[in-house]
């Protein structure tokens, strides 16, 4: 997904800010539009967009979209070459997962990203957008990249917290072909929910300022939906998709709180004198799992809640007040905004946090070199001395 460019007048202070002037525009043309119903072949004017005489420039989504796809391409790399050097069972599958993650993060900005740069950069049309085969497409693969980050968020906390609290279970469970079962089952998953409005749950339909498509939250607006109110449908499907998202966000923020809980408190025993010790790579995996964590939470929850709250108001028809409908679109646009940030964030999260990089923050911050009692040398150790452990066992 890239920035969804907001139609704005030229002095707008910010995105959430309720335009007055539209309001004010609107009870303005709302007489003339009345006196030209009664005019055989004129047709009232009801498009607010039309109202306004700026437009923003595309160039802050192109480039938005530029850094996520070289962002998602830089992480690929270096995750294929850790994949391709570690043998440690536990690091490869949590590198199979991110590798995975960051791949469907960049198809997930590009394949979206170009359809709302077409719509952006093409002829609008008319103001009533009836839903077509590209509204579809496009909806259903916002809804499908939305939720597979998040599920993938979800497992992989899930798989950590195993192989830090049982590891013995872990390392009998997991493996790689059970990995990737559990990816297909994810993006099979996703796909599912995705194409549900194929089977009349729910509707896709374009969204102000009628440059992307989602799920149908507002009821009739002949300016940028398809004219029909929201459904019992829709809200089911709504339901359905910010419920997924929210619990996948719940069960990892719940994962990697055990985890880190699990490593901190092996951590301290270590320093009491007990022999359990934390290991660099599980540190380092949690490290990247809470970042990606509070990357989804900051990103996708705005969406998620927004959405929820926009159809639930409307198929009850509390949303009444034109300046109400206009604060709820300004905030899912707000919302999907953000959730395009995840994309750009979610490979720098694992750049920043690996342990060769923290190592150098480390150096650079303090001007020391790493001396043989530093937290990093004793990681590496610790690290090591698992490694040739778990060889000679399986000698």
């Amino acid at each position: 997904m890239v920035f969804i460019s907001e139609v704005n007048g030229p002095h707008s202070p910010d995105m959430l800010a309720i335009q007055r002037c539209n309001s004010s525009a609107l009870d303005a043309v709302e007489p003339l539009a009345n006196q030209t119903q009664n005019l055989s072949g004129v047709e009232p004017v009801r498009c607010k967009e039309n109202l306004t005489t700026h437009t923003t420039s595309p160039t802050v989504a192109a480039l938005s979209m530029t850094l996520g796809i070289v962002s998602n391409i830089i992480a690929l790399i270096i995750l294929a070459k850790a994949y391709a050097r570690l043998r440690k069972r536990s690091k490869a599958t949590f590198l199979l997962f991110a590798s995975s993650l960051v791949a469907t993060d960049l198809a997930g900005h590009v394949i979206p990203g170009f359809l709302v740069m077409s719509l952006y950069m093409g002829d609008t049309g008319p103001c009533n957008y009836p839903t077509d085969s590209t509204c579809t497409f496009l909806g259903g693969s916002m809804v499908f990249f939305g939720l597979c980050p998040l599920f993938l968020g979800c497992v992989m906390a899930a798989e950590r917290c195993m192989g830090v609290t049982r590891p013995l279970l872990h390392a009998r469970v997991v493996c790689t072909a059970y990995t990737k079962m559990l990816l297909v089952m994810i993006w099979l998953l996703a796909l599912f929910v995705a194409i549900l409005p194929s089977f009349n749950l729910g509707r896709y339909t374009y969204q102000y300022p009628r440059t992307w498509c989602f799920i149908k939250v507002f009821n009739k607006d002949p300016a940028i939906t398809d004219g029909m109110d929201t459904a019992i449908t829709d809200v089911i499907f709504v339901l359905l998709f910010s419920g997924l998202g929210l619990a996948s966000l719940a069960v990892a923020f719940i994962c990697n709180t055990i985890s880190g809980v699990t490593l901190v408190t092996a951590r301290l025993r270590r320093r009491t004198g007990h022999q359990r010790s934390t290991h660099s790579h599980d540190i380092e995996m949690v490290a990247q799992l809470v970042g990606i964590m509070v990357t989804s939470c900051i990103c996708w929850s705005p969406l998620l809640v927004f959405g929820l709250m926009s159809v639930i108001r409307s198929y009850s028809g509390s949303m009444r007040d034109e300046c109400d409908l206009q604060t709820y679109k300004s905030l899912m646009v707000l919302g999907v905004r953000l959730a395009a940030f995840n994309q750009i964030l979610d490979p720098w999260v694992y750049i920043l946090l690996r342990r060769a990089v923290l190592r150098k923050i480390y150096r650079l911050t303090t001007g020391r070199n790493e001396r043989r009692g530093s937290t990093f040398r004793r990681w590496e150790i610790s690290s090591f001395q698992n490694s040739v452990k778990k060889a000679i066992n399986l000698n």
